[in-house]
């Protein structure tokens, strides 16, 4: 069965690129943002009623790529976030924290969340992106909220030595690499 390893962060951390650069290493899959998707096609960012849709947007890519990579005997499958980043940003942009409670019960399905920080350069992409000081918030709401969760690993460091700091966490889970 393959391991899922979501890639937690703020705005501006590298999610993208680090899922991009562990599925290549891994020889694994991996699963896009739902929620960047989402604000391309509507030309806007969601609205409070639409944040648990996210999280089930979300699940279903997972879940696809989990079968897909079954299907192929793939053991990874990189995630670029996860339903709790949604439930953060409702905490964040709405104060609902009703969100919470499934996001951290589906949160247990991954092997190990690498949570990532806010140490890059902040850029903004005119759609989704807020800036620092909302990056700055977000990424205190994922420390709160990962407390409860085993498996976490927090990565930092510029450009190669990111990566191999997820490269190590990734190993640590100790299954073997192809």
């Amino acid at each position: 069965m393959p391991r899922l390893v979501c890639l937690l962060g703020a705005e501006c951390t590298g999610k993208t690129t680090l899922v991009q650069a562990l599925a290549k290493h891994f020889s694994g899959l991996s699963v896009g943002e739902c929620l960047r998707d989402f604000c391309v096609t509507h030309a806007r960012a969601p609205k409070a009623h639409e944040q648990a849709g996210l999280i089930d947007a979300q699940l279903a890519l997972e879940e696809a790529a989990l079968a897909r990579a079954a299907q192929s005997g793939q053991r990874w499958v990189f995630c670029d976030t996860a339903p709790l980043l949604t439930a953060v940003y409702s905490d964040h942009y709405f104060a609902d924290r009703n969100l919470y409670a499934r996001a951290l019960a589906l949160h247990q399905h991954y092997a190990l969340t690498l949570l990532l920080t806010p140490d890059l350069r902040w850029v903004g992409d005119g759609l989704q992106r807020d800036g620092v000081s909302t990056r700055a918030a977000v990424h205190g709401l994922l420390q709160r909220a990962l407390t409860t969760v085993s498996q976490v690993k927090v990565i930092s460091g510029q450009g190669a030595a990111r990566t191999q700091c997820a490269v190590a966490a990734v190993q640590s889970l100790g299954v073997a690499v192809p």
